[in-house]
């Protein structure tokens, strides 16, 4: 059997190397070599591979049904069975998927990963990479990264190709490199080439963006870092600690922590996870042992059900001060409000770290003209940054709070859960 991938990425198979990084624009064959080249590794020997992902809400986010498609393309059927979540070889190779960013726990209990491969991995988030690079451990293992670069600030980015680690293979592939680009995919170019010059060579070129296109506070984090107030951002434990919440469960619940301190707002800290209940939050929350001050909520912290009480209700009923905005019809005033108040924000650049990088991707959304829309993206990056609008509305009065409670202070239970969350 043969099985040919574009002679630019054949180290893939043949030079062993703990980590290898293919970056660059469009069109290079990345994603397709590197499945075919795990597959050509899966038959030469019995291996656990782990693909993985960011964010991956299912099977269908995954590179499942891309390998499923090269093991039929390539003639393989008789040698990997395919299931609904897994492939598996007829020598004991396996092929394993698995979402980053919220299965810490899933992650660190991996044992004897021979390969992982990170898919579309632009945007993987430092905890991410330092939660999954210690678990794959077993002698003679190898990290896999392919990616479309953004920001040269992305930790993806900075880690592999700016700061490449030892034994660390690290090639930018673009379109020249594939043999088999096709006619179709040259007129895309030819077409984004003649209209938008820096946009054709961070989409084919691989090149990395200055700012991101249609970010919407590109130019406020410009600023903060020239000003130097994305730095080191130590905890004052004479300041209470207020936060501020974007709330949901398919979608994420994000919390900031921040300290005012004189007119200014020290951003500490950050969080961010999915399919977890209140209890989860408190406790972490309470893993943080900050001295707290103020909880911000969203509207749709007042909003219950049969099966559950409000979320402000459940977090004053642990005794702490909780405020609820009051809605405010238009995102786009709390957006502005959040810039009113950008200039009075420092964060501490290790802590934050996933919270700035989803800020830096917050973008608008395009509407059916191609062209940038008033209306922000709902997308992986638009939780943390409704969560720190949360902030800026607070700070800025856009509205006045609908609550402001205080209650005796009773011990909180890890073990109490609600029956439902927001959704």
């Amino acid at each position: 059997m043969r099985v040919q991938i574009p002679e630019a990425l054949e180290w893939l198979i043949f030079t062993p190397a703990r980590y290898k990084v293919a970056y660059g624009g469009r069109g290079g064959a990345k994603s397709w070599s590197f499945c075919r080249a795990l597959l050509v590794k899966a038959m030469a020997e019995p291996m656990r591979i782990l693909c993985a992902r960011e964010i991956q809400k299912s099977i269908k986010d995954s590179v499942h049904q891309l390998l499923s498609d090269q093991i039929k393309a390539l003639g393989m059927q008789d040698f990997f069975s395919i299931t609904a979540n897994a492939i598996v070889g007829r020598n004991g190779s396996q092929f394993q998927f698995e979402g980053l960013r919220y299965n810490v726990d899933s992650i660190r209990s991996l044992e004897g990963i021979d390969v992982c491969a990170v898919f579309e991995a632009k945007n993987v988030s430092k905890n991410s990479w330092e939660t999954l690079i210690p678990t794959i451990r077993k002698e003679h293992s190898e990290i896999w990264v392919e990616f479309n670069p953004e920001l040269e600030s992305d930790e993806t980015y900075q880690r592999f190709v700016k700061n490449p680690p030892p034994n660390a293979i690290v090639k930018k592939i673009s379109w020249r490199d594939n043999p088999w680009f096709p006619k179709v995919l040259r007129e895309e170019l030819n077409t984004l080439k003649t209209r938008d010059e820096d946009a054709y060579l961070n989409v084919w070129e691989g090149n990395c963006r200055v700012t991101l296109e249609g970010a919407i506070y590109a130019s406020e984090l410009r600023t903060a870092t020239s000003e130097g107030r994305i730095t080191r951002v130590p905890y004052d434990q004479r300041v209470p600690v207020h936060t501020f919440w974007d709330l949901g469960f398919s979608d994420c619940t994000s919390i900031w922590f921040a300290q005012k301190v004189g007119f200014e707002y020290h951003v500490i800290d950050c969080y961010q996870n999915r399919l977890k209940m209140l209890p989860h939050y408190l406790e972490v929350l309470q893993n943080k042992r900050y001295v707290y001050g103020t909880h911000y909520l969203p509207h749709d912290a007042d909003h219950g059900s049969l099966a559950a009480e409000p979320i402000s209700k459940q977090i004053r009923d642990t005794g702490m001060r909780c405020v609820t905005l009051q809605r405010i019809p238009d995102i786009k005033l709390g957006v502005n409000a959040t810039r009113t108040i950008f200039n009075r924000l420092w964060f501490d650049e290790a802590n934050c770290t996933e919270g700035l990088q989803a800020l830096r991707h917050y973008s608008y959304e395009v509407d059916e003209h191609g062209q940038w829309s008033r209306n922000p993206k709902h997308d992986e990056n638009s939780h943390y940054a409704d969560g720190l609008r949360t902030l800026g509305e607070s700070i800025a009065g856009v509205d006045k709070p609908k609550q402001d409670v205080q209650i005796r202070l009773v011990q909180y239970s890890k073990g109490e859960e609600s029956a439902a969350w927001m959704a």
